[in-house]
């Protein structure tokens, strides 16, 4: 318990020394209670006298830090930012290498594109025209066919028309006989006749 000094003094009974030690007390000022005949009543960190030694382990504790910061800590940072920024280097490199090869491949598939269609463009021109003289040729071979069956025909229905005038002419000779012999009751000559029939088709 901390008790002021005043407060100890006004309850110490008159006649009597005030020992805090033999008490127990505490001192006021720093919560310790004091040590024998060596105790200064002070915080030891903050006592005078053993700024010194705080000076030196400071300076011992500092170096050595020091030491381990530079020998061991920071050369293991070191290589390890060396080393992620080799990989990252790396990586870089590949990926520049990967896109290098990427695009000469686009470059490719484009050029081999471009040569399909002109492939293409060329078989379909080729194939058009193919198609284009054989309909040629097809039309010709019928024309020609056609035309040899409709001289074929005109020469038949010539023959048959012919045929027909002469059978007309005889059947006409023939006709003008009996009648002359129905009207007249007379006989002419087939010359007569004939001439009769030339006469007529001819008129």
């Amino acid at each position: 318990m901390f008790v002021t000094a005043a407060y100890a003094q006004s309850t110490t009974p008159e006649g009597e020394a005030h020992d805090p030690a033999a008490a127990g007390e505490v001192h006021t000022e720093t919560g310790v209670a004091p040590e024998g005949e060596h105790g200064t009543g002070v915080f030891p960190p903050f006592d005078s006298s053993h700024f010194a030694s705080q000076v030196l382990w400071l300076a011992i504790t500092f170096g050595l830090f020091y030491l381990l910061m530079s020998k061991v800590i920071i050369p293991r940072i070191g290589g390890i930012l060396e080393t992620r920024h080799d990989r990252i280097a790396q990586d870089l490199d590949e990926a520049s290498r990967l896109k290098g090869e990427a695009d000469a491949a686009i470059a490719s598939y484009e050029q081999e594109l471009a040569s399909a269609r002109a492939k293409g463009h060329s078989i379909a021109d080729t194939a058009r025209e193919a198609a284009k003289a054989k309909a040629t040729a097809d039309r010709t071979a019928v024309e020609g066919d056609l035309a040899k069956k409709i001289a074929a025909a005109e020469t038949r229905i010539a023959d048959i028309k012919s045929k027909a005038l002469a059978d007309v002419g005889a059947i006409a000779e023939e006709t003008a006989t009996a009648v002359v012999k129905q009207l007249i009751g007379g006989t002419v000559t087939k010359a007569e006749i004939a001439a009769a029939v030339k006469a007529s088709a001819g008129n």
